[in-house]
């Protein structure tokens, strides 16, 4: 007797919440700290929270916060938790956490940075060693051709090198509220279009269940 493991199909306004959630906290709160400093207060020092950078400390400790709160409701409604967001709370924990500690916001700043870049290596050394790591993600969405996945990875990896290399750029070159404004606002929309260029790559190498046996 064979046992299968049941999938949620991902409803796509759930995922978007879940993902767009954090970061719109993170911009009101980086734009309107006052807003969240009645709460923050009991937690973090006051000079925090009402000296000049209040607003990209009280963000990184309302994201830290969304983020947690995002990957726990996702693992209860849609009975997972995704791996790229499960890693990306996990350095938002760490480099928020050192933010905050140091009193020093170009740890959050480099948080992008070490995703996108941890990203992009590990989707290349599985390429490197035969794997095609994407699948593993999407599998339940594409069905594609072994070449099919190599090719995607590879798109992906390279894409997200090249949102770390701009990640680098933007917030060294620019004031802290025009890369937060980036961050929620830029990065999210180059995403989308990336994942739209692939379109033709994907029905290209779609594959039926047949096909694959």
């Amino acid at each position: 007797m064979t046992t299968e493991t049941t999938k949620h199909p991902e409803n796509p306004l759930l995922k978007l919440i879940f993902e767009m959630g954090p970061l719109l906290l993170f911009f009101a709160a980086n734009s309107r700290p006052q807003w969240f400093a009645p709460l923050l207060s009991k937690f973090l020092p006051e000079h925090l929270i009402t000296g000049p950078q209040a607003g990209i400390f009280a963000a990184t400790a309302v994201f830290m916060v969304a983020m947690l709160v995002s990957v726990t409701l996702s693992r209860l409604i849609v009975g997972k938790a995704p791996i790229m967001p499960l890693v990306s709370a996990v350095v938002v924990l760490v480099f928020g956490g050192l933010t905050l500690w140091l009193q020093d916001d170009h740890f959050i700043k480099l948080k992008p940075t070490i995703v996108n870049g941890l990203f992009g290596v590990v989707l290349m050394g599985g390429l490197f060693f035969g794997k095609s790591l994407l699948s593993i993600v999407l599998d339940s969405v594409f069905r594609l051709s072994d070449a099919g996945w190599r090719k995607l990875t590879f798109r992906w990896a390279l894409f997200f090198f090249f949102l770390a290399i701009v990640n680098e750029v933007v917030w060294r070159n620019f004031s802290t509220d025009f890369w937060v404004n980036f961050k929620v606002f830029g990065i999210m929309p180059i995403t989308m279009a990336f994942a739209l260029a692939q379109t033709p790559l994907i029905m290209r190498e779609q594959v039926t269940p047949a096909d694959k046996t």
